[in-house]
């Protein structure tokens, strides 16, 4: 494993990464947490927070090499959608559809994770060096 060829990635590929990698982690504590806690609800909070970054920054990521959209990018984009409308529902007391939109968004991250890895993009370089 070496870090070399993220710290030569432009910034913005940078902050994704540490973003991506906390809201993992995070998001797994999150999920096996007991539901309804103030812990539940403030750690759930930053982690809906850090996706929405996450989501966000990987479309500029996008545009450093135009028409280089894929896969993890649709996911970008229903995470944009899928996080306000998980805490619309809470919200709403529709815990069911907010554990539902919620798990599917973790998911998704575990998805463009994988994704991330397979050869030839940034991460696989520094996984498999």
């Amino acid at each position: 494993m070496t870090l070399a060829p993220l710290l030569a990635s432009p910034a913005t590929v940078i902050v994704h990464t540490i973003l991506a990698t906390a809201a993992l982690a995070l998001g797994a504590v999150v999920l096996f947490l007991r539901k309804g806690t103030p812990l539940h609800r403030r750690l759930g909070t930053v982690w809906a927070g850090s996706m929405m970054i996450v989501a966000g920054v990987s479309l500029g990521i996008a545009n450093l090499n135009p028409g280089h959209f894929s896969f993890i990018h649709l996911l970008s984009a229903m995470t944009l959608i899928n996080i306000p409308y998980a805490i619309w529902m809470r919200r709403r007391g529709a815990v069911r559809a907010h554990a539902i939109a919620m798990t599917s968004n973790y998911a998704g991250l575990l998805a463009a994770g994988a994704f991330a890895l397979v050869p030839g993009r940034i991460m696989h370089a520094v996984v498999f060096g």
